[in-house]
């Protein structure tokens, strides 16, 4: 299959279950498993099947978590775009960030928000062989902060000053005709209701300010009275005029889409530009050769800042292995992507795009350019069947734009406008979800939303499995007890294999194999990557 597709075969070499190390969530410091391989090379449909099977990559390095033994267990979660509604907080930061564009208006309060894929895994590998163990280093920051409450307390504070004001009038009001009769005690003044000034003092010839929430309430009373009485008439009207056409009425209050929030058109005199350029990371096109050391610049910044990482960690060799190394093969693809048009691998956003941009699969860097400067990048893959979210780094200064929901959004967008062209892409991989840590709870807030079974290894929806994860930090979802994976390998036969740089059945390769027999290990290898994938990818023996 790899062949008739005129890309590589993957390669792996597999690394049997390492000991336990430190959790980056919950800091045990021997908490965390997990087994892993070297990629070598990788197909696109290898890495979209792996991923469905609980495997995630850095760098080249893939690794799956031993879910039944790690501390802080770590499930596989997929978004719906088709079927997504941004979230009152995700609007929130689409108008931010437009306010912000149109306006430069912003407000630095508490802007604590999460890169989209919070870990980071640092492998190397020298002559095949594994010689530095997972670095992971957690970022625990919660989602940005949901503004409803602030928003709340303004229309309240603003709706009691409109109160205060009015029982201030009304007070003085009373207090100047009590001051009429002030000078004369044992007679008593009657006070005749005049009409006021305009604008100044209640009216006592009408019925005194209600409360403004009365007021909400009562129009809100209203508004449902009225829509009762219109549907009742619409329904009558059906019943007798059965021979009319069905009405061809715009439907009103519709939820705007996001892009409707996205795309939305700024104004000709906007404070500030935004230009959200897609390049591919690997293998490098030139415009990711030409922006590589501004880009690097952004991460070390952000290491140094948000995780706090001395100025020598964040080096170009760690940040070239971990976010611009890939294992994934190119393969082009015709595609056709609305408002977007391809320049050599940059995607800018244009009016009339020409139809069928030359774009592809693969490994890509997502730059936010802002004024002609980078201040954010998110790392992508593009897959057959989903966009997978693999890491977010953005410079410190712009956290109050919450750029890791609004990028989490955009990509979100991205993959509902390949879908109109490639329809089987239709899913956003968001990573890990660790329900065990509820400041990673977050994910779970894109919605519609999968969990994967780790057990049977099918979706089930985030919703069910909700009350179980409550209860137990690992649990299997599929509520079919005779339930199976499927894709378990029963045999190691046609298990393929690359020994002495030729490729050879499992069998074969027995036979040839010198010294203690690895089958312990290869059968381990199997169960783990699946029968289609055992047969499809090439398990590199020394």
């Amino acid at each position: 299959m790899a062949a008739a597709l005129g890309t590589s075969p993957t390669i792996v070499e597999y690394f049997e279950g390492e000991d336990f190390y430190r959790c980056g969530y919950c800091k045990n410091e021997t908490g965390s498993r997990s087994n892993g391989m070297w990629a070598h090379s990788m197909t696109v449909q290898d890495y979209q099947a792996l991923i469905d099977r609980g495997w995630r990559r850095s760098g080249k390095y893939v690794y799956k978590p031993v879910m039944n033994q790690t501390c802080c267990p770590q499930y596989t979660i997929r978004c719906r775009p088709l079927h997504f509604q941004p979230s009152k907080s995700h609007k929130k930061v689409l108008k931010k960030m437009f306010k912000f564009l149109s306006k430069g208006e912003f407000s630095r309060g508490n802007n604590e928000e999460e890169p989209m894929d919070s870990q980071m895994d640092d492998a190397a590998v020298d002559d095949f062989v594994l010689k530095s163990k997972l670095d992971i280093q957690s970022d625990h920051r919660p989602l940005s902060e949901d503004y409803n409450e602030v928003v709340e307390s303004e229309v309240k504070e603003k709706e009691e000053n409109l109160e205060t004001k009015e029982t201030k009038e009304l007070n003085q009001s009373h207090a100047k005709r009590e001051k009429l009769g002030s000078g004369e005690p044992s007679r008593s003044v009657k006070v005749v209701p005049s009409a006021p000034k305009p604008g100044k003092g209640a009216d006592l010839s009408k019925p005194p300010c209600r409360k403004a929430k009365d007021i909400r309430k009562e129009r809100k009373r209203q508004k449902l009275i009225l829509k009762s009485q219109t549907d009742k008439l619409e329904g009558s009207q059906i019943q007798h005029e059965p021979q009319s056409l069905p009405s061809e009425k715009p439907k009103l209050n519709q939820p705007k889409s996001v892009e409707d929030f996205i795309f939305d058109t700024l104004p000709e005199d906007a404070a500030h530009q935004l230009e959200v350029r897609v390049v591919r990371s690997s293998p490098p096109s030139s415009q990711f050769k030409a922006t590589f050391q501004e880009s690097y610049q952004v991460y070390k910044r952000y290491q140094m800042v948000i995780h706090k990482d001395p100025p020598d960690k964040p080096t170009v060799s760690q940040f070239t292995r971990f976010l611009c190394s890939s294992p994934l093969e190119m393969r082009k693809l015709r595609l056709r992507v609305k408002r977007l048009v391809c320049l050599d691998e940059i995607w800018l956003q244009a009016e009339n795009p020409p139809e069928g941009p030359d774009c592809g699969y693969g490994s890509f860097h997502q730059q936010y350019w802002l004024d002609g400067k980078i201040i954010a990048v998110g790392v992508i893959d593009v897959l057959p069947y989903c966009v997978s979210s693999v890491y977010l780094y953005y410079d410190p200064d712009y956290s109050f734009l919450s750029l890791g929901v609004y990028s989490a959004l955009r990509e979100i967008a991205f993959t509902r406008q390949l879908h109109e062209k490639t329809f089987q892409l239709s899913y956003y991989y968001m990573g890990f979800y660790i329900h065990s840590c509820p400041k990673m709870r977050y994910k779970g807030q894109y919605r519609p939303s999968d969990l994967l079974c780790p057990e049977t290894y099918v979706w089930v929806p985030i919703e069910q499995c909700l009350s179980a994860l409550e209860s137990s930090k690992y649990c299997r979802f599929n509520q079919d007890t005779k339930a199976v994976d499927e894709e378990r390998i029963k045999e190691l036969d046609q298990l393929r294999v690359l020994y002495k740089r030729t490729v050879m059945p499992y069998n074969i390769y027995k036979k040839r194999q010198k010294g203690p027999s690895d089958e312990a290990i290869v059968q381990q290898y199997a169960d783990l990557v699946g029968q289609t994938c055992s047969e499809r990818m090439l398990l590199f023996r020394s």
